[in-house]
């Protein structure tokens, strides 16, 4: 189910983001099998004129208002890369790995060393409290009643999850002086963007 609801909610997305000069435009969206694993391949580009903070365009040519991302969605496991023509050393890889249970794997992503030395983990709950300013009452999963009967989210409701997304986001952006803060804005965008389309995908349970 979640798989079928994952393509909805990225499908509808998209639509929903294009206008106005942005939007995602795809190139390619066809199924791959490199003989070890199989799945399908998408290759879009978001223009994203309109869609950055001010002190990004200022500082930001054009070229860098477009992310180019490549995705490989073998559920359960799916990963995605973006970049950006403007910016050779700037990288966004997004790994997932969908389990059963309720954040029962530590380390499902088999980190070692430095890069498990390096991680930060943060638990997302998409029925805690979202700002006010990005709250829609129509995408509140705590009283989203379904017609299947399904809903909503009570409290406590994340110790019997049926199943977690682990995800394993790497960013990359090496440019003295403005690192840190591109990093930490980029990171803050993941973080609402995964919390936004999984609100998002339980509300539109009946669509999907």
């Amino acid at each position: 189910e979640y798989q079928v609801a994952q393509l909805f909610m990225v499908a509808k997305l998209s639509k929903n983001e294009t206008g106005g000069g942005s939007g995602v435009e795809v190139l390619k969206n066809e199924p791959f099998d490199d003989g070890k694993i199989k799945g399908q391949y998408t290759h879009k580009i978001y223009h994203l004129n309109g869609r950055v903070p001010g002190w990004v365009a200022a500082i930001a040519p054009a070229s860098a208002l477009l992310l180019y991302e490549e995705a490989w969605n073998c559920y359960p496991y799916c990963k995605t890369v973006l970049t950006c023509p403007g910016f050779e050393k700037f990288l966004i890889k997004i790994e997932t790995w969908h389990k059963p249970g309720s954040c029962d794997f530590d380390n499902v992503h088999e980190l070692t060393g430095k890069e498990f030395s390096k991680r930060k983990v943060d638990v997302i709950d998409i029925a805690a409290p979202v700002d006010k300013k990005k709250y829609k009452a129509d995408e509140d999963p705590c009283i989203f009643k379904s017609k299947t009967g399904r809903g909503p989210l009570a409290p406590g409701w994340i110790k019997n999850a049926s199943m977690t997304a682990y995800k394993l986001v790497t960013i990359g952006f090496e440019y003295w002086g403005l690192q840190t803060k591109v990093e930490n804005f980029i990171i803050g965008v993941e973080r609402d963007l995964f919390t936004n389309s999984h609100r998002q995908l339980v509300c539109w349970l009946d669509e999907w």
